[in-house]
């Protein structure tokens, strides 16, 4: 499998406690697959939500693609929704979780696979402020390990 990463969400690690993974197709016009293979896409705060039944995927920027002519890109949304393709079985497990306490659907990564756009999304419990400070305690301890042995 070619798996060439576009983009990663690195914050989504560190506020959220990951629970499940699922893989997406996206649909994007041809000059956002353009702007996402030179690496044009910004999954910070980008968030899932559903609506009747479909799944879509809200305030990830993909930039337009800077060699597109005819005055499209006066007319591009950078940041409009994206619908994500999932199995109806899968959207319907997702919108169980959602509507847990607590739980919400976020970006992981953007990447190609086998030449076409995919997205993980991940079902995700935001951490807690003490969450937090435990990983970063944790990473420091780690770094400081690395330093004795070298």
């Amino acid at each position: 499998m070619n798996k060439k990463i576009i983009a990663t969400n690195r914050k989504a690690r560190f506020n959220y406690e990951i629970l499940e993974t699922y893989e997406a197709g996206i649909v994007l016009d041809g000059g956002e697959v353009k702007s996402s293979r030179a690496g044009g896409v910004n999954l910070k705060d980008g968030y899932v939500g559903l609506e009747k039944n479909e799944i879509f995927l809200y305030n990830i920027n993909i930039s337009p693609y800077k060699f597109t002519s005819g005055g499209q890109e006066l007319k591009y949304n950078p940041q409009r929704p994206r619908k994500l393709l999932l199995h109806k079985k899968e959207i319907i497990k997702l919108q169980n979780k959602v509507n847990e306490k607590g739980f919400t659907i976020i970006p992981t990564e953007i990447y190609f696979k086998n030449g076409l756009v995919k997205v993980e999304i991940a079902v995700a419990k935001g951490k807690k402020l003490w969450d937090k400070r435990e990983a970063i305690k944790k990473r420091e301890i780690e770094r400081e390990l690395r330093k004795i042995k070298s």
